[in-house]
């Protein structure tokens, strides 16, 4: 069996479970809960063909980021006279992905290296951005009849992060820069997962002339394990100089770290799409329309800023995207 295929059936086999929820009477399953508001479309969308009659099921993964933008696409199609069902916070890629394979959701919002790596089975991204989602539509279309609109500027990959004062003293703001650094200080906080795995800390060390385990590039013991949430705090109050982060997690903004520059391309691409079963995308081709302007601004700095609200303040998702889709200009007050 081909390592592509037994991703595929792995994928299904985890989603089943999940899918059996969404199919057993709890389609109620408004997941992130609460009241999403409606507001009038303004600026750039005031002249949006409405979608009046048009009934969809907007969902999305079970973190901040995630259920944010499925947030912002509830409003903006609620703003344009849809009825749209909230589906938002499901638990898991695979079972927000087969919800959407199993059309129990219309609408979700996807980032494309995770349809490249995980969804179709590929070992090997694609460095460019734009070839990279190109790759992903083309191929998702043709398999899997999803539609995947225009990218977002935001890139929501891998990355290692390092404070200030650190950043200042060992004069360092790429990862190229890391052969400088004396090896005694090439001290990392990973998860226990990025340290073996192909795309993970052991191939970007490799490729940025540090190697793992070499008597020149990266000793195991410079190495601390920690659960993804506690390796922000760790990097922030001095646990290691270079902490494993995900590149718009809001603690980012919040700790004041910064984030090494990527300059070899490493890491794997994730820019966000929203993503339609072809059906809703013929039958709508207005949401296409009503989301490409949103798509643009959407930044690193700006979900950084936004995640932060959620992850630091403790704001609700649906709160700070109505917010800031008033702030842009996009929706007003009904």
């Amino acid at each position: 069996m081909s390592a592509r295929t037994l991703r595929r059936r792995l994928l299904a086999t985890v989603a089943v479970g999940a899918t059996a929820v969404l199919t057993s009477g709890c389609l109620g399953l408004g997941t992130a809960g609460g009241y999403v508001p409606t507001g009038t479309l303004a600026g750039p969308l005031k002249d949006a063909k409405r979608l009046d009659g048009a009934s969809i099921s907007v969902g999305s993964k079970n973190f901040s980021e995630n259920i944010l933008l499925g947030k912002m696409a509830i409003i903006l199609m609620q703003s344009a006279g849809a009825s749209v069902k909230d589906l938002t916070n499901i638990p898991g890629s695979a079972s927000a992905r087969q919800a959407m394979l199993d059309d129990q959701i219309q609408s979700m919002w996807e980032y494309t290296g995770t349809g490249w790596i995980v969804y179709l089975g590929h070992t090997k991204s694609i460095p460019d951005e734009q070839k990279q989602y190109l790759a992903v539509r083309d191929e998702d279309a043709k398999e899997n009849g999803l539609a995947w609109l225009p990218p977002a500027p935001m890139n929501n990959t891998y990355g290692f992060a390092i404070t200030q004062k650190t950043s200042k003293k060992l004069g360092i703001t790429k990862l190229s820069e890391l052969k400088k650094v004396p090896k005694a200080q090439r001290t990392f906080c990973v998860e226990s997962e990025l340290i073996n795995r192909p795309d993970g800390l052991k191939g970007m060390l490799a490729k940025y002339a540090v190697p793992l385990g070499s008597p020149k590039g990266v000793p195991q013991g410079n190495l601390k394990t920690f659960q993804t949430g506690a390796i922000y705090d760790a990097t922030a109050k001095g646990a290691c100089n270079f902490g494993e982060v995900f590149t718009t997690d809001g603690r980012i903004l919040a700790l004041n770290l910064k984030v090494l520059e990527d300059d070899r391309n490493f890491f794997p691409k994730y820019n966000v799409t929203l993503v339609l079963n072809q059906e809703t995308a013929r039958e709508y081709p207005q949401i296409a329309a009503l989301i490409a302007p949103v798509s643009k601004k959407l930044t690193n700095e700006v979900l950084l800023r936004l995640n932060a609200e959620i992850d630091v303040k403790g704001r609700e998702p649906a709160d700070v995207a109505y917010e800031w889709l008033k702030k842009e200009g996009f929706v007003t007050e009904e």
